[in-house]
Parts: structure tokens; sequence; C-alpha cells
């Protein structure tokens, strides 16, 4: 009973207070909230890692960290909140790794080696955060979560096409964003893929990917 009351009135925020689909209903301020809402996501990312997306629940997090459901649901209103808070960390994450990687790219020579160095980057990434798979299983299979992973690849497509601009700045602007959106979608695909092999077979598999990648920008232009 207790449950339903507090997960009713955290659904009851006024219409201009509604947190965004898949994130967080506030960002807290003070320590003590600062504490408790990373204890929470700190619990959900440990219990994830131990049952998966699909099987964890509100309650565990409730059981695991000691955070009342009045307490959680003031956060978050529901699972996909809490996943999709995750998700947007390891975005973030991502983001500054191919902010970094293609930092180098200063002719177009260098632009096929630093989409090399993304698809390590990012493979490096879901390897030393395995929670990272669950998150993004989790994000295909929920509506607003896939808003989220959306976004971060138009967002990733806007870096890449400011990127290849430097280099080659005769190339049409249809074609670039066609050319960037592909290609990130296509590094996003490879490395969820290897994450699923044995760990020799998915470096076999990356190195053959990378082979694929572009390195002449002047058939584009």
């Amino acid at each position: 009973m207790a449950r339903r009351k507090a997960a009713a009135a955290a659904k009851a925020a006024p219409a201009g207070e509604a947190p965004l689909p898949g994130l967080a209903r506030l960002a807290p301020t003070q320590q003590r909230s600062r504490e408790r809402f990373e204890r929470i996501l700190a619990c959900a990312t440990e219990i994830m890692a131990e049952k998966g997306s699909e099987a964890f629940r509100m309650s565990d997090i409730v059981e695991r960290s000691g955070v009342a459901f009045g307490s959680l649901y003031q956060y978050f209103p529901d699972k996909a909140a809490i996943i999709g808070t995750l998700a947007e960390r390891h975005n973030a994450i991502g983001r500054d790794c191919v902010r970094r990687d293609l930092a180098s790219v200063t002719a177009a020579c260098d632009l096929h080696p630093a989409l090399c160095r993304i698809v390590d980057s990012y493979h490096e990434m879901f390897m030393r955060e395995p929670v990272m798979r669950d998150i993004w299983q989790a994000t295909q299979a929920d509506r607003a979560l896939q808003k989220l992973d959306a976004d971060d690849m138009a967002v990733l497509s806007a870096l890449l096409s400011d990127a290849v601009r430097r280099v080659a700045p005769g190339m049409p602007a249809a074609t670039l964003t066609t050319f960037s959106g592909l290609t990130m979608t296509l590094i996003a695909a490879a490395v969820r893929h290897a994450i699923t092999l044995p760990p020799k077979k998915a470096r076999q598999v990356l190195t053959q990917f990378k082979t694929l990648l572009p390195q002449d920008l002047a058939r584009l232009t």
C-alpha cells in the first residue's frame, strides 16, 4: 500500500514539473540528498549487473540501499528513469572519448585512425563497465529510453561532422550528414556486437570492421 501511494504521489506532480521521460525527476542540491541520490544509482548499477535490466525492480533498490520508497520516487518516477540517468552518464563519457579522438583530425588522412581509436575507446568502455551492456539493452526495449539513445547518436554524428568539415570543407551538407550518422551508427553496432563475443573473436571482428571504415573522403565529395 505504501509503495502504491508513493508511486501515485510521484506521478501526480504538476505538468510543469514533470520529469523528462527516462530521466530523474529532480537533481538534488543538498549534500545529504546528493548522497542518497548517488546511493540509489550505485545500488541500481550493482543490481542490474547481477540480475540484468529486465529482472531488477524498484523494491530491490529499496532493500539494498535502505532508501524508503517515498524518497526513491521523489527522485525517480520509475525504473526507466534510473536506467536513463545511468545511460546519460555513460553517454557523456562516450561523447568525451569521441571528442578526444577526433581532436587530432587536422587532415583527411587523420580521419581513419581517429575512427579506429573511437572503436577501441568504445569497446574498452563497455569492457570496463559491463553493466553498460544491460543499460544499452534496456534503452532498446523502452520507447522513452530509445529517444535518449537517438539523441546521443545525434550528438556523436554532429561531432564527426565537425571533424570531417575541417578536412573536407567541400563535402555537400546532405552527404556529410548521412556519412556522419551512418558511420557512428555502424561503429556503435559493431562494438555492441563485439561485446557479445568471446574476447579473441571480438578483437578479430573489430579488427576486420576497422578495415571497412572510410579512408578516402575524396570519393564522397
